[in-house]
């Protein structure tokens, strides 16, 4: 029963998919149900196999090649697998049920919830997948759905782009993570994880090449997480639908690398300087996304840099060898930033897609309910007691306080970046006096959208108590860092709230200005000169020796010779037998000639 339930959580959405590719495209309505439905039969089925699941599932032989290579279909239901599906399914149908008032004039509605539901399928596919191949596989096929669905409004080029940049750099992480799958095979001769775990010492025992074979996996999550270099996509991923911001920065794409890391520990814990660069990536990307965070102006490029620094910490607890934090801190995050994702959606749609947060202010008194949940995701987000970030970035600040001091410093820091950020989007954006004339005539967004907040609020709130507390976090036990740790991180969060509250209270302009920061460290402007001198260089080396070396020489060499040659045998070609008779006895004198003389 269990495994038919397995199969129904990920093929549910991929029937959803085809069938409204297939068949309901011009029904809008009728599309959005059909989505809706099986993301709801998925969480159901999520539920009950987490409740009572055993640890594998049925697989079967997909590729066989006897003594040399197998690969099965199969899914994998420990305790990771199930809590992790029923985290994907719960928050991706609360973002589809939102989506039906965000999306409701949308034309291109049936093509959204098809893209949706496939987008499902390929995230439950590498939640549950018990081998590299399948992972890779659903972790490509994230890549595609996550392109059409950044790109939804594709005939605005600021979003055709966006898509491009994020289907482009996450393919160059994604190469390394294949190369390291090669690997992995070529040492274990297994793809199954299973079946690589108790065969690590052939990678263990070859110190140089576990440390390569870790980094190149660590390369999938680079991309895909949106880790220091190859960040750059994930703020432009905003040019998308307010609730696939949400979907792709709470609990889908972006968490894909973490749960991959996870997945594979015994891969990257095999080398401890893969850890150390790991963690080092970590706590680069999370100070990095803070400080450019504190001088955006567009309210999902705040969370989306705040969606970087939060996957930086993730990242950062895989590198101090402490999955239960990773996840814990995964968990909880993807409550908070759905919540605040979906909230930053209320707020635009009332102010008719207005996302500068100076033409905002007073929206406490126009949108009650929106501001309270949002003010818990923010609370949340910034680790303010009793909320749920509290708890799992506290425990990452503790293990980074006892494993490395450096890592502590600079996380401790980001934890006061973040407070500052925060509250500066929260009084810009909900407090003072209302700056436009659409800030001032905003309304409560309907019910189909505020539900879904008050739903993801109450998570926010009470994560941290939760089962995930209890059954995935070992906190540390030595009574200094209980204590140390915790004060450190209020009065980091007490001191960045308060200097934003005292630069920003009842200001109508940004009173801090660090172009640096405002241009994004200038990332985007290396990137394009680089490929400037690179692959338009290449093209244009290319472009010269095809046109005048293969075109000129070789290729218009050899043309131009033939047509010389067919020039010449055209002179003899004169229609006269007479002439023929002449140029036929020629040639017997000339074979005679030679056979003779020569």
């Amino acid at each position: 029963m269990n495994s038919i339930l397995t199969w129904i959580i990920l093929l549910a959405p991929l029937v959803s998919a085809a069938v409204i590719t297939l068949f309901t495209l011009r029904w809008k309505m009728l599309s959005s149900s059909i989505s809706i439905v099986a993301v709801l039969v998925s969480f159901v089925c999520s539920c009950f196999v987490f409740a009572h699941s055993t640890a594998a599932a049925a697989e079967f032989t997909w590729i066989g090649i006897s003594g040399v290579f197998q690969v099965p279909f199969g899914l994998t239901l420990d305790p990771l697998s199930r809590t992790m599906a029923v985290l994907v399914s719960g928050v991706g149908a609360v973002i589809h049920i939102y989506s039906l008032g965000y999306m409701r004039d949308d034309e291109g509605r049936s093509r959204y919830f098809a893209a949706l539901s496939l987008f499902m399928f390929a995230m439950l596919g590498i939640v549950l997948a018990n081998n590299f191949i399948m992972l890779f596989m659903f972790w490509e096929l994230v890549g595609f759905t996550s392109y059409v669905l950044i790109g939804h409004w594709f005939y605005r080029d600021a979003a055709a782009d966006a898509a491009n940049k994020a289907f482009i750099t996450t393919r160059i992480g994604d190469f390394g993570f294949m190369i390291g799958i090669l690997m992995v095979w070529m040492a274990t001769g297994s793809i199954v994880f299973a079946e690589i775990a108790p065969r690590m010492s052939a990678l263990s025992n070859h110190s140089t090449f576990a440390t390569v074979v870790a980094l190149l996996i660590f390369c999938g999550a680079v991309g895909k997480s949106a880790q220091f270099p190859l960040h750059v996509w994930l703020p432009d991923a905003m040019e998308g639908p307010t609730p696939i911001s949400a979907l792709i920065h709470a609990a889908t794409m972006v968490a894909a690398g973490v749960y991959m890391l996870v997945r594979v520990a015994f891969v990257i814990q095999s080398s401890q300087t893969a850890l150390l660069v790991v963690a080092w990536i970590g706590t680069i990307t999370a100070v990095m996304a803070a400080l450019i965070a504190t001088q955006q102006n567009d309210i999902k490029r705040i969370l989306a840099y705040s969606t970087l620094s939060q996957l930086g910490y993730m990242v950062m607890a895989v590198g101090l060898a402490s999955n239960d934090a990773a996840m814990f801190h995964l968990f909880t995050h993807a409550f908070f930033k759905a919540l605040l994702f979906l909230g930053a959606g209320s707020i635009i749609v009332m102010l008719h897609h207005e996302q500068n947060i100076w033409k905002m202010g007073g929206l406490s008194r126009r949108l009650p309910i929106t501001f309270v949940t949002f003010a818990v995701g923010a609370l949340a987000l910034i680790g303010c007691p009793p909320f749920s970030g509290f708890f799992s970035k506290d425990a990452i600040l503790a293990l980074a306080y006892e494993r490395n001091t450096p890592i502590f410093a600079v996380a401790l820091f980001t934890a006061f970046l973040t407070a500052f950020y925060v509250m500066r989007m929260l009084v810009i954006v909900f407090f003072g006096k209302p700056r436009t004339d659409i800030a001032r005539e905003s309304r409560e967004s309907p019910a189909i959208m505020t539900v879904p907040l008050i739903v993801l609020a109450l998570l926010a709130t009470f994560g941290g108590f939760a089962f995930f507390a209890r059954n995935l976090l070992t906190l540390p036990v030595e009574k200094e860092v209980a204590i140390v740790v915790p004060v450190l991180a209020i009065v980091a969060l007490i001191a960045g709230s308060g200097l934003a509250i005292s630069l920003y209270r009842n200001r109508a302009s940004e009173s801090v200005n660090l172009e640096l920061l405002r241009h994004k460290f200038y990332f985007d402007e290396f990137y394009s000169w680089l490929i400037y001198w690179t692959q338009e260089l290449l093209a244009r080396v290319s472009a010269f020796f095809d046109r005048w070396i293969i075109d000129a020489g070789a290729v218009g060499g050899s043309s131009r010779g033939t047509w010389g040659i067919g020039a010449l045998l055209r002179l003899v070609q004169v229609g006269n037998l007479q002439a023929y008779v002449f140029l036929f006895g020629l040639g017997v004198v000339a074979i005679i000639y030679f056979a003779v003389f020569r």
